[in-house]
């Protein structure tokens, strides 16, 4: 069975992978992601290696499942009362997690766990579900806001491949400048319908 048909359950299910989850964290925190095995994460969860097998496939399948649960929000985006306020105090909320050790970490456990593109579709859905929230605030207050691929493309992705792939995490200013490339291509902040001309 996928995975993907097991987010967020109800009932007995729900118990199972609350403490599934749990046992995989505490595991990987004691012994290290490379020595944790399905036997192992059974017993510590009170369940049977084929409740596992199941429900996840594979430990693969369990780990970025683990990893995504992760990245879930756990909100909507602060409410500033600008689309110029609300993006850059997400950008530096979306930075600051990215760019630090766990972030990193949770990233590359998808990554590496990944057996299709659904794993890395999933994360992509976590970001922008966040970008649509303060996107539609601006249009409720009348706002003009950037595009979502404009804010994945120009923010989310420099950020995330030089992360992972670069070697050089981007600073916080670039990070900021970034988000200000967005905002001020889009014209954001004007009332809808007076989008700033580019010089």
């Amino acid at each position: 069975m996928s995975v993907r048909e097991g987010i967020r359950p109800g009932g007995r299910s729900a118990r199972v992978q609350e403490s599934v989850h749990k046992a995989v964290r505490e595991l990987i925190a004691e012994f290290g992601r490379a020595n944790v095995t399905v036997p192992m994460i059974a017993t510590k969860a009170g369940v049977t290696p084929s409740t596992i097998y199941r429900r996840w496939g594979d430990l693969s399948e369990l780990l970025a499942d683990v990893a995504l649960e992760r990245m879930r929000p756990d909100g909507e985006p602060a409410d500033t009362g600008s689309i110029s306020s609300d993006l850059h105090a997400w950008g530096e909320q979306f930075f600051d997690e990215m760019t630090s050790e766990p972030g990193k970490a949770i990233v590359r456990a998808v990554v590496a766990c990944a057996v299709n593109d659904d794993w890395q579709s999933q994360c992509s859905v976590y970001i922008r579900q966040q970008i649509e929230v303060l996107l539609k605030r601006a249009q409720k207050h009348g706002e003009t806001a950037p595009p979502a691929d404009l804010i994945m493309d120009r923010f989310v992705a420099p950020i995330i491949y030089r992360s992972l792939f670069s070697g050089q995490t981007m600073t916080p200013e670039q990070a900021r400048a970034l988000i200000q490339l967005c905002l001020d291509e889009a014209g954001a902040g004007a009332p809808v319908g007076k989008r700033a001309v580019t010089p």
